[in-house]
């Protein structure tokens, strides 16, 4: 484990690889614009605070970790841990609930950390892939369920169980929005084709293109299509979490599994990604950075993230 293990990367670099770094920088800020938005979205967050991670997190937790090409940030399975963890306790949404999740981004980094500078990594080879599959299977159909109210245009009270979520679809079909309905198909529908068709260029951002015409052209017909308003342009403000002994007591349980699967997530991809580039991944010195990241970005309206597949 090092202290500064950017030293090591940073003695390899060349006009060449900034070169390549630069081009790889641009195509994974510009897919992960409409990424961060959504998952602040899935967390109960305000859209800007999925900018601010996307913005303070990857530069974390590249100095202080160990793949050259892991990139960090907000991603699906923490942001819906993350809401399903703090839901219970706050509004979603409110400040009361941002102040708590913040909160349990710090707790989660400090586990992190704590995990890398005890050595705790070498445990990651002992997680069995269908487990990590599992838990991306199960989190793809709570996000669905969380997702479709909003295409549907049903109103359906946040927080509640995936049962309960379908039982109130179900009963309020009659309140469907052809408007929404249509603005959905057709940002998911050209999504996907675009990444079946051209796979190289970025599907989701034109996805978002399509939706985000389309929406402003059928709002010409109805009100009923809403919009996320304006986001902020300004860097990510400085941000205090909530000490209080009540908040950290009944953070600490959920702060410490967000880190482990954070974990996880984070070391299954770099190991993934370093079987193709023949690095040689030190799993501790990755709980480090992910841990840094975490801890600095609770600071700087960031909530808790981990290594991303699709940016890397």
């Amino acid at each position: 484990v090092k202290i500064f293990p950017f030293l090591v990367w940073l003695r390899l670099t060349t006009i060449e690889t900034i070169k390549a770094d630069f081009i790889a920088g641009l195509t994974g800020a510009i897919i992960v614009l409409p990424q961060s938005v959504a998952f602040a979205t899935i967390a109960g967050m305000p859209p800007e605070y999925g900018l601010y991670t996307a913005m303070v997190v990857p530069i974390i937790a590249a100095l202080f970790g160990s793949s050259f090409h892991l990139i960090s940030g907000p991603t699906t399975a923490i942001s819906i841990v993350v809401f399903a963890a703090v839901s219970k306790h706050a509004v979603p949404g409110s400040e009361e609930f941002i102040a708590m999740v913040l909160t349990l981004t710090f707790l989660a980094g400090v586990y992190q950390l704590v995990f890398g500078l005890a050595k705790f990594g070498l445990l990651v080879n002992f997680v069995s892939h269908n487990v990590v599959t599992g838990f991306t299977a199960g989190a793809a159909l709570l996000i669905a369920s969380t997702q479709i109210p909003y295409i549907l245009g049903i109103d359906v009270t946040r927080g509640g169980s995936f049962i309960e979520t379908w039982v109130n679809l179900y009963s309020g079909v009659g309140e469907l929005n052809i408007y929404l309905l249509i603005v959905g198909l057709s940002t998911l529908g050209s999504a996907i084709l675009i990444k079946l068709i051209k796979p190289q260029l970025p599907n989701l951002l034109i996805g978002m293109f399509v939706g985000g015409f389309l929406a402003f052209y059928l709002s010409s017909f109805t009100e009923s299509i809403e919009t996320i308003g304006v986001i902020p342009t300004y860097f990510p403000p400085l941000s205090t979490p909530d000490f209080s002994l009540s908040s950290l007591k009944s953070l600490a349980p959920e702060a410490f599994a967000i880190a482990l699967l954070g974990l996880i997530e984070a070391s299954s991809i770099g190991r993934s990604i370093a079987t193709k580039t023949n690095q040689r991944i030190n799993p501790s010195q990755e709980f480090i950075g992910q841990g840094a990241s975490n801890i600095v970005g609770s600071f700087f309206s960031s909530y808790a993230s981990s290594g991303s597949f699709t940016r890397t």
